[in-house]
Formats: structure tokens, sequence, C-alpha cells
């Protein structure tokens, strides 16, 4: 990260990175990320104000994120000097099989639903990650959340339109709409948006540790909602739910490692398309050329065919990430690119788009402690169940399952799915340099990858790295015998020239311009001479990175 020029970004504004000498963080909304900021000055640890800032933001962004949901956690520890990985996603329910579906005459798992959940991770990942790097009682860190639901926050304007957007769904659920469309319609920007249930719910976390969710009144009426609905999760399923610490893997980008979570996340795709590209000499062809999209969006294709194939739940299948994110590997890979024509073949394997909600936060302290966090319910408000006494939604990751028998990632009980949510993390020299990470989806690990060349390759600072103009693509779907035929589509951000454009479909792509649908980026850089804190925040959201 040398600097760029003012316009060399070519992207969604000119925010000015934020500079700090002590402490940052950065979300997706500004409440969250100055409760977090507070908690730092009142001595709690980076994990401490994560733990706050999600808490709110499952109050104030509910279609993204919420108590329903699944984290995923990168920590550099200070005091160690090392990284950890954290994984705390759900599993399936005991009574969640293949055979329920057959038996009902359904191929797939509904994208909505009861028959969509997984057990939500997210409180106990709080926990468990406070048991290990926290300093400050839960109760502090869930009293801003708590205070925004009992006495109300005003909406703002990215999350507004997004809450609108999914009025017409929660309407089909009674607890949805009386939760979160309490007159009937969704909460107007500025409007001061309520959820008293909710606010119990998390006194109770606050008061009772992870049993205030996993035991007691939560749980039986868990159960009892579920039962009420046709849901096949039990008490049970919540009473034996356990995150995991796990070890983050990693490749090298011209001299600064890149760590992803191994799955059943996708990180490794990051991984593994970088380890393509670093074969390419991308200054040359130019930040954003034609030539720079091509070479990016084949890249993602490879990646995203082992990600089809390959990415499930390392406890129940064998992941070869050592193959996959071999330099032999890369090179094998980098020998199908086509400089000139769009990929548009690949072995048939069942795979899936996904467009989902999320939220990511990025905090350091002054401890130089760092916590690169990702927490979901997946689609927005995830299976679009709401228990109307309980105020949050259940996530529908139960739908990525594949119900395929010989499928990496086929549904079994008790196994965690398949799952898109990424922290993102970079090191340089043994010291950490960049806590960053990307929402949305199939777009993560896009985005993850352009962000970091933009940094890496052009020079950016970490908010014109997320001002840029993003791209996206999407497909390839179409099977024609034992391969698939449709080199899909490539999403261009409005900005691009009509000469890169043309130059994309002159190579077999077909181009879409979309505003959105690019993900959600904060991020921050820690200056290696002066241990500056350098904050970005993403401009198509509602947030911003604020540091002292």
């Amino acid at each position: 990260m040398n600097g760029l020029s003012e316009d060399a970004s070519s992207g969604m504004g000119r925010r000015s990175a934020v500079f700090a000498p002590h402490a940052m963080a950065a979300t997706s909304q500004p409440l969250a990320t100055a409760a977090a900021v507070e908690i730092m000055r009142r001595g709690g640890t980076a994990i401490d104000a994560a733990i706050c800032a999600n808490a709110v933001l499952a109050v104030v962004e509910p279609m993204s994120c919420g108590i329903g949901g699944d984290l995923f956690a990168i920590v550099w520890d200070a005091d160690s000097a090392r990284l950890y990985g954290f994984n705390g996603s759900g599993r399936a329910p005991g009574g969640l099989t293949r055979e329920l579906f057959s038996e009902r005459g359904m191929q797939r798992i509904p994208e909505q639903g009861p028959l969509s959940w997984s057990v939500p991770g997210c409180v106990d990942g709080w926990f468990a990650l406070h048991e290990r790097f926290g300093r400050l009682d839960m109760s502090a860190l869930l009293a801003p959340a708590i205070g925004y639901a009992r006495g109300g926050f005003p909406v703002s304007p990215v999350i507004g339109r997004a809450w609108n957007a999914s009025a017409e769904m929660l309407r089909t659920d009674e607890g949805a709409a009386r939760t979160f469309l309490p007159e009937g319609r969704a909460p107007s920007v500025g409007e001061l948006f309520r959820n008293p249930a909710l606010a119990e719910v998390l006194g109770r976390i606050a008061a009772d540790g992870r049993d205030g969710f996993y035991g007691g009144r939560t749980a039986i009426q868990i159960d009892a909602y579920a039962r009420s609905i046709g849901a096949v999760l039990r008490g049970d399923d919540l009473v034996e739910h356990r995150s995991n610490w796990v070890d983050p893997v990693s490749v090298d980008y011209k001299g600064h490692q890149v760590w992803e979570l191994p799955p059943n996340t996708q990180g490794i795709a990051v991984l593994e398309m970088l380890q393509v590209l670093s074969g390419f000499d991308l200054q040359s062809l130019g930040h954003n050329t034609d030539a720079y999209v091509h070479v990016l969006t084949e890249a993602k294709k490879l990646a995203y065919e082992d990600r089809a194939r390959f990415y499930a739940d390392m406890e129940a299948a064998d992941v070869p990430i050592k193959r996959l994110l071999s330099a032999a590997y890369a090179h094998e890979q980098r020998k199908r690119i086509d400089p000139d024509h769009a990929a548009t073949e690949y072995p048939t394997v069942e795979s899936a788009l996904f467009a989902a909600d999320t939220v990511y936060l990025s905090v350091v302290d002054e401890a130089g402690s760092a916590v690169s966090l990702i927490q979901s319910i997946f689609h927005p408000f995830g299976s679009g169940n709401v228990p109307a006494e309980l105020g949050f939604a259940l996530q529908n990751r139960g739908c990525l399952f594949s119900l395929e028998e010989t499928h990496a990632n086929r549904l079994e009980p008790g196994k965690r799915p398949f799952h898109t949510i990424i922290p993102g993390f970079v090191t340089h020299d043994g010291e950490p340099v960049f806590c960053f990470g990307v929402m949305g989806g199939d777009m993560q690990p896009q985005g993850q990858v352009q962000v970091l060349l933009n940094l890496l390759e052009f020079g950016m600072d970490p908010q014109q790295a997320g001002d840029a103009l993003r791209f996206r693509h999407e497909g390839s779907s179409t099977p024609v015998g034992d391969r698939m035929q449709d080199g899909g589509e490539v999403f261009l951000e409005p900005g691009f020239s009509g000469g890169v454009i043309r130059e994309l479909e002159r190579r077999g792509h077909r181009v879409r311009v979309e505003a959105g649908g690019y993900g959600g980026y904060q991020g921050i850089w820690i200056d290696p001479n002066t241990a500056v804190r350098i904050g970005g925040s993403e401009p198509r959201k509602d947030g911003c990175a604020v540091g002292y």
C-alpha cells in the first residue's frame, strides 16, 4: 500500500481513509462502530469490541445478521503474537435427514421455511471468543444492543431499503410480520424501531451466559416454536452445539501472507485464485481493464469449480487443501486460462449461486490485537421464520446442503453445511498488517481478491480499495452431457467504459452492467512502520471506520 492518485480508484466517491494512532473499528452501521470504539476506550479488548458491535448489528441490521445465525472469526492475539481461527457455525439438526426430503418428494432443500434451519452458532461463538480473549463483563458488551432494542434506533438508509425489499416475504410469517412490520410495513428511513422481545432475550444472555440462549426459557421457546411450524430442530440440538477453534490456512502473495479459514467455509477460494493470479503481471494489464477483468474472472471460474466439488465440513469430508493451494496445482490451473477467450466448459458438478445478506466487522485495539469477524443469517431475514416472543429470525444455512448421496457437502444430521461467509487477514514478516472482509454470498471471494489486489498490486489505501469499481462473475450452470456449457455472466458496476464491455464481449463473456450485488467491505491496515491504524469502510453500505 503505497498511496495512489485521487482518481485512480475509479470508484464510488472520495471519502478519505481514517487514520488513528491507538485503536479502530469498522462496521456496516455507525451505531455499531461507535459502540465498539467506546468499549475499547473503557479498556475492552478487540474481541470485547467485536462482540459488542455484532450484538448492536443484530438489532439495527436484522435482515443481515442476528443471534439466529452463525459466525466465523480470525483473531490476531498480540500477547502470543499468533493467529487463531474460529468456526462458530451450526450443524444440521438431528432430525434433518436426506430421507425426510426423499419421502416428501423434494429434490432440493428449500431456501426458506423451517426445513432450511441449522443450529444457530452465534451466541456460543461470542462466549467462546470472550472466554479466551475478552476482558469486560458480557453484560457490559451487550448493554448497547439491549438499549437500542428496548429504546429504539433510527433506521439507516441502506438498511431501510433492504428491509422494505423484504416486506412481502415477512408478511408470509406471522412472527416475522409482528416483529419486523409492526404497523404492517417496514420502518421508514430515520424512523425509530424497537424490538422489546429481542431486548429480553439479550438480557437473558447477559445474565445467564450461553445458557441464556441454548438452555432455559429461550431454548424451550425455540423448541416449541419449531414443533408448531414443522421444523425438526429441537432443544437437544441447541444443548449439544459447540464451536471449534481451527487453524487458519494461507498462501504467500508477493511477500504478504493471506489467511483464510478452512472449509466448511469458501475461504480457500480466495487463496486458490491468488495462487493462480500470482503468475500474471497484473500491473501491466492495468487496473479494471478488460484484460484484468478477464483474467480474474477466469481464475474465479477455476476456483469455484473446486468449490462446487470439494468444499464441505472437514469433520465429515476429505478436502484436499494442501493440493488445492499448492504452487504446482496453480501452475496447472493457470495453463487452462486462455487470454483471448472466456472458458465455457467445466466438469458437471452440483453447484449453486448464493446471494445473501451478512455483516462483516474489523477491530484493532490499543494492544495490537485484531479481530476479523463475519456473522450472518444467510438470506435476508434468514429462513423467514421469526418466533414473535423472541424477536429474531432463524437462519436458513441448511439449504446449502446437497441431497446428492455422493456429494462431499451432502446432508447428514450433525454435519455443518458448506458456508459462504469468510473473514480475511493479511500478515507481513510475521506481523499483522490487514484485517478485512467482504460480505455478500458468492461475491465474497471475488470481492476479497479485488480488494487485496487494489492494495497490494495498485497501491490503494484501504478506503480507495473499497471505493474502486467491482465486478463479479456468476454462472456456469447448463449441463451438456458430462460438461457444464455456459460461460455465465460478468456483472460490472456502473462506471466501466464501453471499451471494456466491448472487449470482454469479444472474448466471449456475456456482460451485464448492474448497480448492486458487489458485497460489503470493511478493512483496517496496520502500518508496519508506525503501527498507525488506517481504516476503510464500504461506501455501498451505511457504515464507517472510527478510531482514536
